[in-house]
């Protein structure tokens, strides 16, 4: 099985700051809450949508957590996704990479919402597989299932900019790569130990670095 580099999307590829903090405060209003200051909500950039939701309202309670992510993707799916912009350079990054090596998507992100994205900025094209995730899934159990499946290699990367897509990609034995153009801190990358941190996606050539 070939290495792949595996793209995480939020934060890595697109700024999805604009949909994720209007959908999230969409979901809460409608529950009664009062919505959040966007400084607040940049934190659930990255995580699992229901993680946030409970950490946000400090709530055990799955079935409120369940009706916030439905509220959520009701308007995600509506025009939610829309309100993303693509990073200056990872275009012209991917399609060179895409040159010579596989390339995927692992996103936390359900898959239909993740193509989405992906096609309205015309980067399918580039990609051999979107890989999206769901309510109880973490990064990790995505990453393992596409080894498992060999879907990719065991020498491939994983490319991120929080600490989710660097702890799955080590617990999967992956090498992986911290981008700081996106939402985690150079603190909170440097702390998971990234084989590369890069500052801007115009070095994402070097992620070949790190292929077996």
């Amino acid at each position: 099985m070939s290495s792949t580099i595996i793209f995480d999307l939020d934060g890595t590829i697109s700024d999805p700051k604009d949909g994720i903090v209007r959908s999230i405060n969409y979901a809460l209003e409608a529950h009664g809450f009062d919505s959040r200051a966007e400084a607040e909500l940049l934190t659930c950039i990255g995580p699992p949508l229901d993680a946030s939701f409970r950490e946000l309202l400090e709530t055990a309670d799955e079935s409120l957590v369940n009706s916030l992510v439905k509220k959520y993707r009701e308007r995600y799916a509506d025009v939610g996704f829309s309100e993303n912009y693509l990073y200056e350079g990872v275009f012209g990054s991917l399609r060179s990479l895409y040159d010579e090596h596989p390339l995927a998507v692992c996103t936390s992100k359900p898959a239909a919402f993740a193509r989405k994205i992906i096609e309205m900025f015309d980067l399918d094209g580039f990609f051999e597989f979107i890989d999206g995730g769901d309510v109880g899934v973490s990064k990790v159990t995505q990453l393992s299932n596409l080894l498992s499946m060999e879907r990719v290699g065991p020498g491939s990367v994983m490319v991120g900019d929080r600490m989710f897509d660097l702890k799955a990609a080590h617990e999967n034995g992956l090498s992986s790569v911290g981008v700081l153009w996106g939402y985690g801190s150079f603190g909170e990358l440097s702390a998971q130990k990234p084989d590369i941190m890069l500052d801007k996606p115009q070095d994402l050539f070097r992620v070949v670095e790190l292929l077996d």
